[in-house]
């Protein structure tokens, strides 16, 4: 079979494609984790990246490939999840950008555009890694320029650049000692090689179905916002889980009868899930008897259709006539009821839901950025996982955006302390950042497999001591470990430390922690919180 060009139709048929094939892996690329913590997520934030690029191709009814490369770019950029999501993002957004003004694509534009893909991502990244997603991406442009005059078969083009791909990938644990060290290539990478497979499939006619949840059911009727007769299911429900009884696949199983657009994300104890229903009691009664609900919303979607232009006007002219400009406002990241509620103590305005395993997105963000009225907004993403998201958020918005690179909750709390109100906001964002590096974070979790790190042998099951990124400890027993990490971050100079227990983890187990350490440094000054966060037992902070 031949095929000389791709045209908009077939563009489009690619892209669903794709994210459906990433989307149905998706568990697979999250178990891709250098660390072998419970905390895998970006299959995860790939799917959803490209989920929100495929919603909003899907709302156009054009099949002009400017018009679907616009589209995608738009979504994904807003949808963007996770350091690997942003990538993903801007590999999109090259690609898109290389492709204006065809009316079809050729092996030579196909080229040119993953090659475009790959120096926006790169630019995108302040200090980009080799053996990563970028690697990838890059090494799978380069070579498909190469062989695109000669080539003019697109899919004997395609089997060759994916041929290329799955090359790139397998070296990467060869350039990343980590990756080599935990036994597995890197995760973005391989995410990306399966959006490229399942792109392929719809070339030669055999399209990925999702068996999740079925993003090519999503029509460009349900999304326009025109014609509200034809959404199907009134009712867009949200909220969280929190449960140790059932986990994501199996609640995700029970309810989707109840509806479509089913999204459920996050682990075995808290998870997040999302749902187009006419019926949201019953979504919510079969999520009760498993365990708590948190942070439930109902939105009607048809009186959201009619209302909207008029709630948007109203909501403006009251902002702008009612509430007063603050100087300064504040984002922050948290997971976990207990350290949100912290995070508001300290004055912060919008607590996003979220960090490990449930990474916000870029549009999370903006969303947070429109619901303060100040003249500069300070973000706190308190994971590295999320700052490139945060950043993202910030080049879009036209208010004063300062991200300060927090990757951990601690490191959350010492920049909000080094804050000055008085002061202007490049003199804070100095400060805040300064005080990033005084702070030392500690994190207690457990191995979801057996590996071998840094000298320290780990076993599937064993309690883990994190100190500063690296695994310093590895037991059976959580106290232990947590005792003994401690002993590896504290040193003469510190003064205090600080313990945030985790939701499965009780006030009395902390305290004991506490006892020994003060008994053990007289000169320290030892605090314990709730911090209610999922998967990991104790976060610890020293200073």
């Amino acid at each position: 079979m031949k095929i000389e060009y791709i045209d908009g139709k077939l563009l489009k048929d690619m892209l669903v494609s794709g994210a459906n094939n990433l989307e149905n892996h998706k568990e697979l690329v999250d178990k891709l984790n250098v660390f072998p913590v419970p905390d895998g997520d970006t299959g995860t934030n790939m799917s959803l990246t490209i989920a929100s690029a495929i919603k909003e191709v899907l709302k156009i009814s054009s099949d002009n490939i400017n018009d679907i490369g616009k589209a995608a770019s738009k979504g994904s950029l807003m949808g963007a999840r996770g350091n690997s999501g942003v990538i993903l993002s801007q590999l999109l957004r090259g690609f898109s950008k290389s492709i204006e003004d065809k009316e079809k694509l050729s092996t030579i534009d196909i080229a040119n555009a993953l090659k475009e893909g790959a120096d926006t991502a790169y630019r995108a990244v302040i200090k980009p890694i080799e053996g990563t997603i970028l690697t990838v991406a890059r090494e799978t442009g380069e070579y498909a320029l190469k062989i695109a005059k000669k080539e003019k078969n697109v899919k004997t083009f395609f089997e060759k650049v994916i041929d290329a791909a799955n090359r790139s990938l397998d070296k990467t644990p060869e350039i990343l000692k980590t990756l080599k060290e935990a036994g597995v290539v890197d995760s973005g990478g391989k995410g990306l090689v399966i959006i490229y497979e399942g792109a392929y499939k719809a070339l030669i006619g055999e399209p990925v179905k999702n068996e999740k949840y079925f993003i090519e059911e999503y029509s460009e009727d349900v999304f326009n916002k025109n014609i509200k007769d034809d959404i199907k299911f009134s009712y867009c429900t949200e909220f969280i889980l929190e449960s140790d009884k059932i986990d994501s696949n199996n609640i995700k199983k029970i309810i989707e009868k109840y509806g479509d657009s089913l999204i459920v994300v996050g682990d075995d104890s808290l998870i997040k899930i999302h749902i187009h229903t006419n019926n949201p009691g019953l979504v919510l009664e079969e999520a009760l008897k498993y365990g708590q609900l948190n942070k439930i919303k109902i939105d009607n979607m048809r009186i959201q259709h009619e209302n909207r232009l008029v709630e948007e006007y109203n909501n403006d002219s009251i902002k702008e006539e009612t509430i007063e400009i603050k100087k300064y406002g504040f984002i922050a990241t948290a997971m976990g009821d207990g350290i949100a509620s912290i995070f508001k103590d300290f004055g912060v305005d919008y607590v996003i839901e979220g960090g490990q395993t449930m990474n916000p997105s870029t549009e999370d963000f903006l969303e947070g950025i429109d619901n303060i009225n100040a003249e500069n907004i300070i973000i706190l993403p308190n994971n590295s996982n999320i700052v490139m998201a945060a950043n993202q958020a910030r080049e879009i918005s036209n208010k004063n955006i300062i991200v300060i690179p927090s990757k951990t909750i601690p490191q959350g709390f010492a920049a909000l302390l080094a804050f000055n109100s008085e002061a202007d906001y490049i003199s804070n964002e100095k400060a805040m950042k300064y005080a990033l590096n005084n702070i030392k974070t500690g994190q207690v979790t457990f191995a979801v497999r057996d590996t071998n790190i840094n000298g320290v042998d780990i076993k599937e099951g064993d309690i883990i001591g994190i100190g500063e990124g690296e695994i310093k400890k590895s037991g059976k027993d959580k106290k232990e470990v947590t005792l003994s990490l401690i002993e590896e971050l504290v040193d003469e100079d510190n003064e205090i430390v600080t313990l945030f227990y985790g939701k499965e983890i009780d006030k009395k187990h902390a305290e004991e922690i506490r006892d020994i350490i003060e008994e053990k440094y007289d000169y320290l000054d030892v605090e314990i919180y709730y911090g209610g966060q999922p998967l990991y037992y104790y976060i610890i902070s020293v200073e």
